[in-house]
C-alpha cells in the first residue's frame, strides 16, 4: 500500500507540477506582463489596510504601483509607507488609469468582493494572489477556476499552510502509511470568539458613514444597506453576505493539510450537527459540522469533522487524554488511521504522531513533495514563468467549493446529499440559492 501510495503521489501531488495545459508560450507570457527571474513585478493591491497590509509586505521586493482601499484610516499605514502611490477607492477605477502598467494583483479585500476583483484582473491578463477562503460562494470559486486556466496567469490562494515544511511532511507521513489508512480527520478553531462577534446578541445599528469610508465601494457587489460599524472594518467575517463565518476564516488554513494528504474533492454530503448561539443577522457562535468523502484512489471514504468556536481542543474519541493536539492556540486538526494518528496545527506545523512518545524514534519518510521558498515566493516565481504557485487556483477553488458547503449546511438542518457534477444538492433546492450570489448592478465578475 505505501508503495501505491508513493506511485500515486509522485505523478500527481509534487507541489509546482505543470498543469494540464502545460507552460504558456514565450509570446502568451509576454503578453501576460511575464518578467525574466531578475526583473521585478508591477503589483497592484485591491485593498491595503488590514490583511492588506501584509500581503504588500509579503511582496515589498517587487514594484508596488498602485494601492486601492475604500477606506482610508483602515489603510492609513500602507498609504504613509508608499505616499507616492496613486490611491483609489473603486479597484474598477483603479484598472481604468493604469491596466497597462500592472502585471499582478493582490486581493486582500472582504470576502464578498474576492471573486469579482480577481475576475477582474484575470480577464485582463493580470496575474492573482487572492486572500483566503478565495471566494464567498461555490460558484464563484468554479469560475475563478475555470478564468485561470482560461487566461493563463499565475495564482494563488492565501492559506500559507499550503507552503508550511510541516504540511508537507504529514502529507509524507500519511503516503508512507505509517498511520494505514485514514477514515476519520478532525479540526478544529477557537474563532470566532474574540476575534469578531457572532450570535443572537449582533444586531447592525445604522450610523453616519464615516467621512474616511466610500460604503458604497466598500458595499461593491452586495445588495445596498446603510452602514453600520458591526460590518465595517473589521467584523463583517461574521455576516452571511460580506464573509463566511470561522469557516472561511481558518478552514482553509487548518483543513488544508488533510486537504493536500487525503486528496479530498467533493464531499457526497455535507450536515451540521450542532449549533449554539444563532443569530438572526450572523453565523453561529459554535457549530460542529460533518463531511463525507467518498473513496478516491488509493483512499477509503471519510468521515471529517469541523469544529469551530471552541475554548478547548474537542473531546475526540481515541485520542489519549491530556494530550496537547494542534496547538496552544486551539487550532488543528487529527487525523486518525488504522494503525495511529498524526496531528498538526493551525498552519501544518507542529506536525507529530499521536502520542507525542512516539516521535522520540519515528524518523520522517523521504521527501516526496519539494520544499516551498515561501507562499508569495511561490507565487512571485510563478508570475515570472517558474512553477505554478502551490495552491493556485486549480488547487484552490475545488478544495473552496467542498469547504464552502459547510457555511451553506449551518442554514439547514438534516443531512445535505451534493452531487459534484451536476453542482447543486440533490434533496434541497431550497440550499442551491446559496451556491451563487446576485451582483448589484455594476460590479458583476468582469
Amino acid at each position: 500500500m505505501a508503495v501505491s501510495r508513493r506511485h500515486f503521489f509522485f505523478g500527481t501531488l509534487l507541489a509546482g507540477s505543470v498543469p494540464a495545459g502545460g507552460f504558456a508560450s514565450a509570446a502568451s507570457l509576454q503578453r501576460l506582463g511575464y518578467k525574466s527571474p531578475n526583473e521585478k513585478l508591477n503589483i497592484a493591491a485591491i485593498g491595503s489596510g488590514g490583511k492588506g497590509y501584509s500581503d504588500i509586505m509579503g511582496c515589498a521586493g517587487e514594484n508596488i504601483v498602485a494601492l486601492t482601499d475604500p477606506d482610508d484610516k483602515r489603510a492609513e499605514r500602507t498609504f504613509k509607507l508608499f505616499p507616492n502611490l496613486p490611491k483609489y477607492k473603486d479597484y474598477r477605477r483603479m484598472f481604468d488609469k493604469h491596466e497597462r502598467e500592472i502585471d499582478a494583483v493582490l486581493v486582500s479585500c472582504p470576502d464578498h468582493m474576492h471573486a469579482s476583483a480577481a475576475m477582474w484582473a484575470m480577464v485582463r491578463g493580470k496575474h492573482v494572489y487572492c486572500q483566503k477562503p478565495l471566494t464567498r460562494t461555490v460558484w464563484e470559486a468554479q469560475q475563478l477556476e475555470i478564468a485561470a486556466a482560461k487566461y493563463r496567469v499565475a495564482t494563488q490562494m492565501g492559506n500559507q499552510g499550503y507552503s508550511n515544511v510541516g504540511a508537507r511532511e504529514c502529507c509524507e507521513i500519511v503516503w508512507s502509511g505509517e498511520i494505514g489508512n485514514v477514515t476519520e480527520v478532525h479540526a478544529w478553531t477557537n474563532r470566532p470568539m474574540k476575534y469578531w462577534p457572532q450570535g443572537p446578541d449582533v444586531v447592525p445599528t445604522e450610523a453616519p458613514v464615516p467621512p474616511h469610508l466610500d460604503w458604497d465601494a466598500w458595499l461593491g457587489g452586495a445588495e445596498p444597506r446603510p452602514y453600520s460599524p458591526a460590518y465595517a472594518p473589521h467584523h463583517w467575517r461574521g455576516f452571511p453576505d460580506f464573509g463566511c463565518g470561522a469557516i472561511g476564516d481558518m478552514a482553509c488554513h487548518i483543513l488544508g493539510t488533510p486537504n493536500m494528504a487525503l486528496q479530498l474533492d467533493a464531499p457526497v454530503s455535507v450536515e451540521c450537527l450542532k449549533q449554539e448561539g444563532k443569530g438572526k443577522y450572523t453565523f453561529p457562535q459554535r457549530a460542529v459540522i460533518r463531511f463525507d468523502f467518498p473513496a478516491r484512489g488509493p483512499f477509503p471514504p471519510l468521515k471529517l469533522f469541523w469544529y469551530d468556536g471552541l475554548n478547548a481542543q474537542p473531546k475526540i474519541e481515541g485520542a489519549p487524554e491530556g494530550e496537547l493536539l494542534g496547538d496552544k492556540d486551539v487550532n488543528g486538526s487529527l487525523l486518525i488511521g488504522e494503525k495511529g494518528m498524526v496531528t498538526t496545527g493551525c498552519y501544518g506545523e507542529r506536525t507529530r504522531l499521536v502520542p507525542a512518545e512516539k516521535m522520540k524514534e519515528f524518523k520522517l519518510p523521504a521527501p516526496l513533495l519539494t520544499r516551498s521558498p515561501g507562499h508569495y515566493r511561490d507565487w512571485i516565481r510563478a508570475c515570472k514563468g517558474g512553477e505554478p504557485a502551490c495552491s493556485n487556483f486549480s488547487v484552490a477553488a475545488p478544495f473552496v467549493r467542498w469547504m464552502l458547503l459547510g457555511v451553506i449546511a449551518m442554514k439547514f438542518e438534516g443531512k445535505l446529499e451534493w452531487d459534484a457534477a451536476k453542482m447543486r444538492f440533490t434533496n434541497n433546492s431550497e440550499a442551491n440559492q446559496y451556491l451563487k450570489p446576485k451582483f448589484r448592478k455594476g460590479w458583476k465578475m468582469a
